[in-house]
């Protein structure tokens, strides 16, 4: 073997960095999915950014959730509230178009998000399944959350042990986790290298 055949120290280490770094990201990845399999969100997004659109916004929020709420009690997991969600879009989307005034699209599926911080938790960025309500045109600021399990209620945002996450999901959307926001900061930075 010649002498210019060996890694350099500097390169032993870069390469030990790149490895942690994928490790990291692998299983920040992993959380993030298994996460998203037990929530299901809520996305109301406004018909303009008028200030009288944004506060028609938070009251559809508000009825939604005051609906699905006792609704999503007996829900035995996110599927289970997906499948209640689903079957209550008709009423949903007249719930909207009666709040608001005007016309509402409901619907079910997979949602991006961005990593959210909320007042007493925070969810990493990822796919998620998502109730998205669409006032009107649809162009105004969103507001989105968890519907299930009833992380948000009507104008508060509270993280409370809900049966459907493991102490240590708990433990990884609130300060109880320890840098919660950096390690899903992380995971958006995985996103981006993994879409490139």
């Amino acid at each position: 073997m010649r002498k210019n055949d060996r890694l350099q120290p500097w390169e032993t280490a870069l390469l030990a960095a790149v490895c942690v770094t994928l490790l990291t990201g692998v299983w920040a990845q992993g959380r993030q999915s298994a996460l998203a399999g037990k929530i299901v969100r809520l996305h109301v997004i406004a018909a303009s950014d008028s200030a009288a659109d944004q506060r028609v916004k938070l009251d559809v929020r508000d009825a939604l959730l005051a609906y699905l709420s006792p609704r999503l009690e007996a829900a035995s997991g996110a599927r289970d509230a997906a499948a209640v969600i689903a079957a209550s879009a008709p009423e949903l989307k007249r719930i909207a178009e009666t709040v608001s005034g005007g016309s509402a699209r409901v619907e079910l599926g997979r949602e991006t998000y961005p990593t959210r911080e909320y007042e007493t938790f925070s969810l990493p960025a990822g796919e998620y399944t998502s109730l998205r309500v669409t006032l009107g045109a649809g162009g105004g600021r969103n507001w989105w959350c968890v519907v299930y399990p009833p992380l948000c209620t009507a104008g508060t945002e509270t993280a409370q042990e809900a049966a459907a996450l493991s102490d240590d999901d708990i433990k990884l959307i609130t300060e109880d986790g320890g840098g919660y926001v950096f390690r899903f900061r992380l995971l958006e930075w995985w996103g981006s290298l993994a879409g490139r």
